[in-house]
């Protein structure tokens, strides 16, 4: 049933109140709740006022009086409160257009949801949303959203994302930016389609949105080896990769001299494809895009000499063996993270594994897209420590979990059942590395 509490925090102002899993939120303030967003914004204030549909069917009127911005402490059994909104675009470049049949049917659905924009950081298009929508985004002021710009050239956006209505971007963020509302963009780089001239353009004219479009990312297109029948799409190589990076370098500089920050940052995989090493720390303006793969290599460095500096005297006494798995991408980084740990104890054994990725095609190198599959498969007839570490953005996350805590690959396979197969125990540690030394410190002996 719609709004319906799947949990109540305990020692929360819910459980105070006597609300229970099973019931329901009517209205708040006398006002519907129909999202996520509606109930986040109705209960933000001091005083107010919830009816409650409970389980046996009673309603109960609460007047609540709390802190500002204190929720009540309920989960509700559809996280958002409503369907996910889709997408209707047929992009030329899209990622789950390329999946094989037969995986679980979330992992189909393109969602296209402002709302999963503001609360899990997911990237919209702005393609499908009305007017309503978008003066809904700027009365509750959902600020940051993030929004899959790609170019601002309005004929070209129109023939990536196969949508007739994609062209009117600008005027959209001209609208949410001079209402207030923080953008934070992406672009999917596509060889000879959208680079070159053409994102220069669309950085230029993003950045007369600035401060308002906070900073822009740049990931290279992804393709899968179940690209059949689709756009035919190159990849980037050494050559390429590096021009574009000259490319930016130049407009990075500009920015820096004017503002202090690059504005717009080119993923990680750029940079490893260009056999470049990455920019230093300063750069990346507190990592606040690694979701979107910029910054992850300096800051997994970072991180892992900031927990070496620390270590203790019993660290030296410790004895484990280890197998770190990860993509054949970020291989060579983990590498010299290991040796710098085994430098100061031996007696830590720590292997890496890099895994080519059968399932989705060898030109798949990022650590986020190995299946259990190919571990398995992979690890098979080799020496495996008696723990095996995997970064977490191996495990799926955000709305598709629903009520489902269980930890999950992308072929549906679970952590328990890929220990169960290689007889191992399996670690998740934080992809940026910043628990790694903990984790392998507390499944060591001394």
């Amino acid at each position: 049933m719609k709004n319906e509490i799947s949990a109540v925090a305990h020692g929360s102002i819910a459980e105070e109140m006597e609300i229970e899993a099973g019931d329901r939120i009517l209205s708040i303030n006398e006002k519907e709740v129909k999202d996520i967003i509606d109930y986040k914004f109705l209960i933000s204030g001091n005083y107010v006022k919830v009816e409650i549909e409970k389980s046996n069917s009673e309603i109960w009127e609460l007047e609540i009086e709390k802190e500002y911005d204190e929720d009540l402490g309920v989960e509700f059994k559809d996280f958002i409160l409503d369907k996910p909104k889709s997408c209707h675009n047929k992009c030329i470049f899209c990622f789950i257009d390329q999946l094989p049949k037969g995986m679980r049917e979330t992992l189909y659905f393109k969602d296209d949801d402002s709302r999963l924009a503001f609360l899990q950081g997911n990237f919209v298009t702005l393609t499908n949303m009305s007017d309503d929508d978008i003066n809904r985004i700027i009365k509750y002021k959902i600020s940051p959203i993030n929004v899959s710009v790609h170019t601002t050239n309005p004929e070209l956006r129109i023939k990536m994302t196969n949508n007739r209505f994609a062209g009117n971007l600008y005027k959209i963020l001209e609208k949410l930016t001079s209402s207030g509302i923080k953008i934070n963009c992406q672009i999917v780089l596509c060889p000879g389609i959208n680079d070159d001239k053409e994102l220069e353009r669309t950085i230029e004219e993003l950045y007369k949105l600035y401060p308002q479009v906070e900073n822009v990312s740049v990931v290279p297109v992804g393709v899968t080896k179940y690209r059949t029948g689709l756009f035919k799409m190159k990849l980037y190589d050494q050559h390429s990769s590096a021009v574009q990076l000259d490319r930016m370098k130049k407009l990075q500089n500009r920015y820096i001299s004017q503002t202090g920050k690059p504005f717009v940052r080119m993923s990680d995989e750029f940079y490893v494809i260009a056999k470049r090493d990455v920019p230093d720390t300063d750069f990346y303006d507190g990592f606040g895009q690694l979701e979107d793969g910029i910054g992850m290599i300096r800051i997994f460095r970072n991180n892992i000499e900031n927990s070496l500096k620390m270590v203790e005297d019993g660290f030296f006494k410790l004895k484990g063996s280890f197998t770190f798995v990860t993509g054949k991408s970020a291989y060579v980084e983990i590498k010299n993270a290991v040796e710098k740990i085994r430098e100061l104890n031996e007696k830590i054994y720590i292997d890496v594994k890099g895994i080519v990725n059968n399932f989705f095609g060898n030109t798949i190198t990022v650590a986020g897209l190995i299946t259990a599959t190919d571990i398995m498969e992979q690890t098979r007839n080799t020496i495996l420590g008696d723990n095996i570490i995997i970064p977490d953005c191996m495990l799926r996350k955000g709305y598709e979990l629903g009520s489902d805590k269980r930890r999950v690959f992308l072929d549906d396979i679970t952590v328990e059942q890929l220990e169960n197969k290689l007889d191992r125990n399996i670690l998740v540690c934080e992809y940026s590395g910043e628990d790694l030394l903990d984790i392998i410190i507390q499944n060591c002996i001394s």
